[in-house]
């Protein structure tokens, strides 16, 4: 109850507290005079004293409208100025003054609108002055900066040294785009030097850093693609029309671009592998070489004369036409199975006359039939059946007759290579149609 009757007078407390008189910007007490305070004053002294802060304030900037008044050795400031910070600097000021006991300031910050306009108006008026003067040693150093990137772009397109110097024109290319950057950079500390201004380009080039490396990160697997490019270009691990698998494709190489290595596959289809893939995967050439191994495996039957098949399946792969006599043919056993044996055969041909697909179908035709021929080949397994009323120990189970192997083999068919020619055909005819984007040389050093 009593603290409900109190609360009209607290009401009126807070409105009296309010309708009092604001302080000062500045606070009378801070920044105020040290030292001992004379006994006696003197109005000579003080006036002396008002007229030395007048004049230093007629030569500083912005305290036109600031009043000084002295009295007994104490200092009143009043008038307005720009800015709070310039109220604040008079404490100090006026208090290194001789003979000045205590400060009064009571200026505060202008609001008048053209007063807070008048210094940036003429701050403006005077980097536009400062422009102008410095006008023609700026056109002397753009002068200078593009006559030195034009002569680094007519250096850039000269065919020589850069085609001479390159392994292609991929290569040739980059030479001439960091002849380009190079001379740009030399230009632009020229023409800061011209300007005294060479600390401006330390921030620059920290700027193009780190915004290069911000790119480098978002674009990681294209610049990954792009020096695979370089790389794959300078070692020329493969030519044109080569045939060669990579990272399990196989196919005859078309051309070798700035992003991907595009092969023709055996069923006619383009395919494109990034050069990245390309650069980290094992990569099997069988073009580099002009001879090629072919394989095939025969089963025998299991009580044949190994050493027999052997010979005759080497009798029939030496005599054949497009087998080569170095390296020599080679025939043996692979797997010993349950009904017969697995017997391993290679033989060598010259793949640039002879189509390894067609050799291999031809060798193994007539080995077959000269092991139906001679009887080794190995027939179906027999299986006994018997019924409850037949004893285990009935006679011996007669083989199923099988047919009459021939006696002759057939003749040795063709095995040039069609397809390899039509496969090289189609691809000097891709290769024809965008030769300028090609990377890889027929005439480059081998890796």
């Amino acid at each position: 109850m009593r603290l409900i009757a109190a609360l009209p007078r607290l009401i009126l407390c807070l409105l009296l507290l309010i309708a009092l008189p604001h302080a000062p910007a500045v606070a009378q007490t801070s920044d105020q005079p040290e030292g001992t305070i004379a006994v006696e004053g003197d109005a000579t002294a003080d006036a002396a004293i008002a007229k030395r802060i007048r004049a230093i304030l007629r030569e500083l900037e912005g305290f036109a409208k600031v009043r000084v008044s002295v009295a007994s050795g104490t200092v009143t400031l009043t008038g307005t100025t720009l800015d709070t910070a310039s109220a604040a600097r008079l404490n100090d000021l006026a208090g290194r003054v001789e003979g000045v006991v205590a400060i009064r300031n009571e200026v505060r910050e202008s609001t008048d609108v053209a007063e807070r306009l008048n210094p940036a108006v003429e701050r403006f008026r005077d980097r536009m002055a400062q422009a102008v003067s410095f006008l023609p040693l700026a056109l002397v150093a753009l002068g200078v900066f593009g006559l030195i990137v034009l002569a680094g772009l007519a250096l850039a397109r000269l065919r020589n040294p850069w085609d001479r110097l390159a392994p292609n024109a991929f290569i040739a290319d980059i030479y001439r785009q960091i002849i380009r950057l190079a001379f740009v950079i030399a230009a632009l500390v020229v023409a800061l030097d011209i300007l005294g201004a060479t600390a401006l380009l330390s921030g620059i080039l920290g700027a193009a850093g780190i915004v290069g490396l911000a790119i480098g990160f978002a674009v990681r697997d294209t610049v990954e693609n792009f020096i695979a490019s370089i790389m794959l270009s300078i070692r020329q691990p493969f030519r044109p029309n080569d045939t060669v698998e990579i990272d399990g494709d196989t196919g005859k190489v078309i051309r070798l671009t700035s992003r991907a290595t595009i092969l023709l596959t055996f069923d006619g289809n383009h395919l494109r592998i990034p050069n990245a893939t390309v650069f980290k995967s094992r990569i099997t050439n069988y073009s580099r070489n002009a001879e090629r191994r072919f394989t095939f495996t025969l089963s025998v039957a299991s009580d044949a004369d190994l050493a027999r098949a052997r010979d005759l399946a080497l009798e029939v792969l030496n005599g054949l036409p497009f087998v080569l006599s170095s390296p020599e043919a080679a025939a043996w056993v692979d797997e010993v199975a349950d009904h017969w044996i697995n017997m391993q055969f290679a033989g060598w041909i010259n793949q640039e006359s002879t189509d390894l697909v067609a050799a291999r179908s031809e060798a193994i035709r007539l080995t077959l039939s000269a092991f139906d021929a001679a009887g080794l080949t190995a027939g179906p397994p027999a299986y006994q059946l018997l019924s409850q009323s037949e004893s285990p120990s009935g006679g011996p189970i007669d083989s199923p007759q099988t047919a009459a192997a021939p006696t002759n083999p057939a003749a040795v068919q063709p095995v040039e290579p069609q397809t390899e020619r039509e496969l090289t055909r189609i691809v000097a005819q891709e290769r024809a149609e965008l030769p300028s984007k090609d990377l890889l040389s027929v005439d480059a050093a081998e890796e």
